[in-house]
């Protein structure tokens, strides 16, 4: 089941016209501006892109030219998240093709020290229920937590689901940010 649905996902987001990206952009960026300005957080965890996902890299250089620090992570072999704040210019071919950033590696622990923490999604349902892209990731990582800051997935509007399969190890997260609102559980 969440085979098939992460497919019908993937499928509509590479179908987007470039029209509806650029469109879509500009609302997540001014979205996220507004939910972090909301959260006065001063240091977000956030994913870097990759090509068909909603483009975190404006609302990234948003973040660095007003003094937000901003952490991305790199994907480990052992399944855990390491954490740079990169160069905010270079970028690499990480693990499974996601792009990196290129910067000094910080460790999985420093997450612990942010004041917001932005994830990508396949699908969120209406109790927050996160279905991510099966690597298990984010899941790891936000149950390890001591005290987890508030956590919103990046997703298209009609992603937004009455419900999505879940299993135990699935994390929830505290609200969701698309290209027209933000959404708190």
């Amino acid at each position: 089941m969440k085979r098939a649905l992460r497919a019908e996902i993937r499928e509509r987001r590479r179908t987007r016209t470039s029209k509806e990206r650029e469109a879509a952009t500009d609302g997540f960026t001014q979205n996220l501006i507004k939910l972090t300005l909301d959260h006065n957080a001063t240091f977000v965890a956030c994913y870097l892109s990759a090509q068909n996902e909603p483009n975190t890299r404006p609302y990234l250089n948003w973040a660095r030219e007003n003094g937000i620090r901003t952490l991305v992570p790199v994907s480990r072999e052992d399944g855990l998240l390491d954490w740079t704040e990169g160069d905010g210019e270079n970028e690499v071919e990480g693990l499974f093709g996601m792009p990196e950033p290129v910067g000094e590696l910080l460790g999985p622990i420093i997450i612990n020290d942010v004041d917001l923490i932005l994830v990508p999604a396949a699908a969120i349902d209406h109790k927050g229920v996160r279905m991510g892209w099966g690597r298990g990731y984010f899941d790891k990582t936000l149950g390890s937590m001591e005290k987890c800051p508030p956590v919103f997935a990046l997703i298209y509007d009609d992603e937004f689901l009455d419900s999505v399969p879940s299993e135990v190890h699935d994390q929830r997260v505290n609200g969701i940010v698309t290209p027209i609102r933000i959404f708190s559980f």
